[in-house]
């Protein structure tokens, strides 16, 4: 009862939005890819809306993705409670909560993650790819103020690729994930906080498995 309560306000705020910009749901079906079929199941409480949902909803209608969440029933606003502790420690809770609540399309944020790795590989081998990550990694990690696991390999990574202690491989992987913490352009906008960082933590774990089996590969060789 009470997730049909949480749906029916996320509804409620859709409709209000809806109206007062004068769209409809098919427009809102054009503008964000969600199919309107999906969008009327969402409005009337009738489908949970996941995290790409939301996400759509907030570009194209112009409301703090935050807002969405709230409306949905999710409370996120326990991140001030814990701004002091590690939250890069919690990678597997906050990922579990999003699963548990239908938010996160594991299969979907995992596949998008990748590719964008794929895309930022080659471009972090050329001279302004190189530039830019050591002329902005540290600032971004000051903004993070994090440590802990994910903090930690993001950092010895850069070490790495500072000095070039690795090789043009594994500059190249390596290169990839700082790439993608320093990007304002990730699968989950860093702004939503903590959840924001999640995807980025994806990608350092993507690059430290790929190294992984690279080496077990140099071993048996």
């Amino acid at each position: 009862m009470f997730e049909d309560r949480r749906n029916i306000h996320l509804g409620l705020l859709l409709k209000t939005l809806l109206k007062e910009r004068s769209l409809s749901m098919r427009k809102l079906s054009v503008l964000s890819g969600i199919d309107t079929a999906t969008i009327s199941r969402i409005i009337n409480g009738k489908q949970k809306a996941n995290l790409q949902h939301l996400q759509k909803f907030s570009e194209c209608l112009g409301v703090p993705t935050g807002e969405l969440f709230e409306a949905a029933g999710f409370n996120i606003e326990w991140r001030q409670e814990n701004a002091d502790s590690d939250i890069h420690n919690s990678v597997e809770v906050i990922q579990n909560f999003l699963e548990s609540a239908k938010l996160l399309d594991q299969q979907y944020t995992t596949a998008r993650v990748e590719q964008l790795l794929v895309n930022y590989k080659q471009y972090a081998q050329t001279e302004e790819g190189k530039e830019s990550i050591l002329k902005n990694f540290e600032a971004k990690i000051r903004k993070v103020d994090g440590i802990g696991p994910f903090i930690g390999h993001l950092k010895q990574m850069y070490e790495k690729f500072r000095y070039e202690k690795c090789t043009l491989v594994e500059s190249a992987l390596m290169g990839s994930a700082l790439f993608y913490f320093i990007l304002p352009v990730d699968v989950i906008p860093d702004y939503l906080f903590p959840i924001g960082y999640l995807d980025d933590a994806m990608a350092v774990s993507i690059v430290l498995n790929q190294l992984s089996k690279m080496k077990n590969v140099q071993k048996e060789g």
